[in-house]
């Protein structure tokens, strides 16, 4: 009996090469745009037409003349999309892509908050469903948190779901009393004081740049709290050539890519946000294809989300 032939080298690329020009063929025939989030694995950001963090992606979403948006993120990152277009078809390739942080709050436990706190304003990370979008007074985003709470005409803030964005928040801002909902993020919640430290050791001469999901105790060491977007703009214009970095791993794909000469080290262990990578080209493919997991809601909810929505776009 003769031994299987070994894979032709090679294989694994020519296929990918393959699916990469299936996409683009069909995104065009659909007249589709692919709207990708920086934690997204490779191949997925080359692929996608524009690649952001939440708010780039809102304003990508917001301005496009497509008419299919497929969204490869997490659910409330599609929902966002279809909000803002709900003449457009939004597509989530990965429907239990989702996220633990928004799921830690709900649009019951905003209204119990607006008994306690009636004087407040209500200030909701855009990481959150449309169903609580629509109970308070107006989203943001990690990039653009600080200015949406200081254009608050109240001076009590209740900032939900991430603690750790909100004590940043409420740092940058003392005049504002800001009331924290005890919701964070798994991936960022892990890095710890601990790793900023061995960091300094091991690279004393590299910058570090943090998230601003992560815990109080890091932000205060770090040498700057950005957004994504905010650590690539850093990370081009610095006359430094050496950082550590605070946040999902998926953003190295950017960082080096734009920075060739630059090093980038992360801190501490690889933090990964599993439901960032369960996207895979093939899942764009047949989302293309079939149409799959188009985003629906209730036009009446939409409608309501929406103002929280265009509030933060046009601040």
């Amino acid at each position: 009996m003769k031994d299987s032939p070994a894979p032709r080298e090679g294989f694994q690329e020519e296929k990918m090469e393959n699916t990469l020009e299936e996409i683009r063929t069909l995104a065009q025939k659909k007249r589709a745009v692919i709207l990708a989030h920086n934690y997204q694995v490779r191949e997925v950001q080359e692929i996608a037409d524009f690649v952001g963090d939440s708010l780039e992606l809102s304003r990508k979403a917001k301005t496009t003349d497509a008419e299919i948006i497929v969204f490869a993120g997490v659910r409330f990152m599609a929902e966002t999309a279809k909000i803002l277009n709900p003449e457009k078809k939004v597509l989530l390739p990965r429907s239990e892509a989702g996220c633990q942080m928004a799921e830690m709050v709900n649009a019951e436990a905003v209204r119990r908050l607006r008994k306690e706190y009636p004087d407040a304003a209500f200030v909701a990370y855009v990481n959150t469903d449309a169903e609580v979008k629509a109970e308070v007074d107006v989203c943001c985003t990690s990039s653009n948190a600080v200015r949406v709470v200081a254009a608050q005409p109240n001076k009590r803030i209740v900032f939900l779901p991430d603690r750790n964005l909100a004590s940043w928040v409420a740092r940058q801002l003392p005049e504002k009393e800001i009331i924290p909902y005890d919701g964070y993020c798994y991936v960022h919640n892990r890095f710890n004081v601990e790793e900023v430290r061995l960091a300094r050791e091991r690279h004393p001469e590299a910058e570090i740049l943090v998230h601003p999901e992560v815990p109080a105790p890091v932000s205060l060491l770090a040498d700057k709290v950005l957004s994504t977007s905010g650590m690539l703009e850093y990370a081009r214009t610095s006359p430094k050539s050496r950082f550590i970095i605070g946040t999902e791993e998926g953003i190295l794909v950017r960082l080096l890519k734009e920075n060739p000469k630059k090093a980038f080290f992360l801190l501490g262990s690889v933090k990964v946000c599993a439901n960032m990578k369960r996207t895979s080209l093939k899942d764009i493919l047949i989302s293309l294809k079939e149409e799959r997991h188009a985003v629906e809601l209730p036009e009446e909810l939409r409608k309501r989300a929406s103002l929280a929505l265009e509030k933060m776009i046009s601040l």
